[in-house]
């Protein structure tokens, strides 16, 4: 594996400083009293996708750590765990999506909707909270209520504000091509 380089590391940490700011003032509350994250994970499948799976677990794992210890003092885990997964999954298969060469076509925004909407559900609805049964012993019933009610938000604000985002960045490439070839 490649090591990170200056640029990446810059990048984690603005990723996460964003990641904790926008959770603070612009996000939307999705039922869980420490993940009012919706509109966060826009910007976190934005870096993940430029920069790569690893940029994308750092980036959810240290904006959702930090916001938490900021919040509470003591981060749950597994909440933590499953914001570092979903920068990791759009990570890995952002290599097939066309982003960093300056094409997002319209079949590539059906295909990384998709792949969200579905992360979200696995990971809010499913995983983690199976993890805070297991961690917390939180009732069964509280917790995968909430975790469909979380993935449903994520994923409508990853869809409209990470489509919009993801799109922007890939006009930016091609026009920054454009000019290098004229």
């Amino acid at each position: 594996m490649k090591s990170l380089s200056v640029k990446k590391v810059v990048a984690i940490g603005i990723g996460a400083a964003i990641f904790v700011i926008l959770d603070r003032f612009a996000s939307i509350p999705t039922g869980f009293p420490n993940t009012n994250l919706a509109t966060t994970y826009a910007f976190l499948a934005l870096f993940a996708l430029i920069y790569g799976p690893v940029v994308g677990f750092s980036v959810g794992f240290i904006g959702h750590a930090l916001n938490d210890f900021m919040m509470f003092g003591n981060p749950w885990w597994s909440w933590v765990l499953c914001s570092a997964l979903f920068g990791l999954v759009i990570g890995y298969f952002g290599k097939y999506f066309k982003v960093r060469d300056g094409i997002f076509s319209g079949k590539d925004m059906l295909w990384f909707n998709l792949l969200q909407i579905v992360t979200n559900y696995l990971l809010w609805a499913l995983v983690a909270p199976t993890l805070d049964i297991l961690i917390y012993s939180e009732p069964a019933s509280k917790v995968y209520v909430q975790g469909l009610l979380s993935g449903t938000l994520d994923s409508i604000s990853v869809g409209v504000l990470g489509t919009i985002l993801i799109k922007a960045y890939a006009a930016t490439r091609v026009r920054k091509d454009s000019l290098r070839k004229e």
